[in-house]
């Protein structure tokens, strides 16, 4: 069945939108559970539910143990390496603007893989457009990049997991593109987090205290992470992977960081700059043109 076209139109903003609201999770989970134990406990939801799902609409399963295989392998990229990464890089104490510099670079990594891996010819007009979207959220986020008083040691420990959530993103996107661009999505959520949960579960178990202080916040932030951003933007991102080119879908990416600074200034008061709002239009324009190449 295909995605009526307005759908198709609307589905990378409305991911950018749930994608950007990440940070709510975080900001509202962390200060009650340690990164990985958090993330732990939003995958044994996401499989509950979704397990409920596939049985009450019979959702059809992969049908070679290979294709099952290639399902997992993208779910341990995308979500145990990148969401892991991305969290205890801010539990280390690395500032979002930093981490967001870092990951931020994934588009223009996906566009140079995408042209050995997967034969996608990346345009003079799409480099342009990436080019500039980085340069973009260099300036939304520029304000939040101090990292003064850091030692070098300290500062390799914080920089490692957002490097290795950059490196899962990126080759996340290009092996689902490669190797299992369309599957059922929701058989596939659960293949994707089973694998996922185990490898969280198991470090956190050498790395954490696995302990949970329950509160409403913290209800709130893994709902909201279970329900917007698990089953809501990681379904639209599936979609669009399957529909799109690597580059167009790694593009997008540079719109999560303006995105989400506008939302922390509507929700939480936190300020933004002249030069970040310049960044935004500057990182909308690079999107706009990666996309049109």
């Amino acid at each position: 069945m295909t995605t009526p076209a307005p759908a198709q139109r609307l589905m990378p903003l409305l991911f950018v939108l749930l994608w950007s609201t990440g940070f709510i999770g975080a900001k509202f989970g962390l200060p009650y559970a340690e990164p990985l134990t958090f993330l732990c406990a939003r995958y044994v939801l996401v499989v509950l539910l979704m397990t409920a799902v596939v049985f009450a609409m019979r959702a059809p399963w992969p049908r070679s143990a290979r294709e099952v295989a290639h399902i997992g392998i993208t779910g341990v990229l995308v979500h145990a390496l990148y969401l892991g990464g991305v969290f205890v890089a801010i539990h280390r104490g690395l500032p979002a603007g930093v981490t967001a510099l870092v990951v931020g670079m994934q588009p223009l990594l996906t566009a140079l893989g995408a042209g050995f891996l997967l034969g996608e010819r990346v345009s003079m007009r799409q480099w342009a457009g990436l080019a500039l979207g980085f340069a973009g959220v260099t300036m939304v986020v520029s304000n939040k990049v101090a990292v003064g008083g850091v030692g070098t040691d300290e500062l390799a420990h914080m920089l490692a997991p957002a490097l290795a959530a950059l490196a899962g993103i990126t080759v996340g996107t290009l092996y689902q593109k490669r190797f299992c661009p369309r599957f059922d999505l929701r058989t596939g959520s659960v293949i994707q987090f089973l694998p996922t949960l185990a490898l969280s579960a198991l470090v956190a178990s050498q790395t954490e205290t696995m302990s949970i202080q329950w509160s409403g916040e913290f209800v709130f932030a893994l709902l909201w992470l279970v329900l917007i951003l698990s089953l809501g933007a990681i379904t639209l991102l599936n979609l669009l992977i399957r529909s799109g080119s690597a580059v167009n879908v790694a593009s997008l990416f540079y719109l999560t960081p303006p995105t989400t600074a506008l939302i922390a200034w509507a929700m939480f008061g936190e300020t933004l700059t002249g030069l970040a709002l310049a960044g935004m239009v500057v990182a909308v324009a690079g999107v706009w043109l990666a996309r049109k190449g």
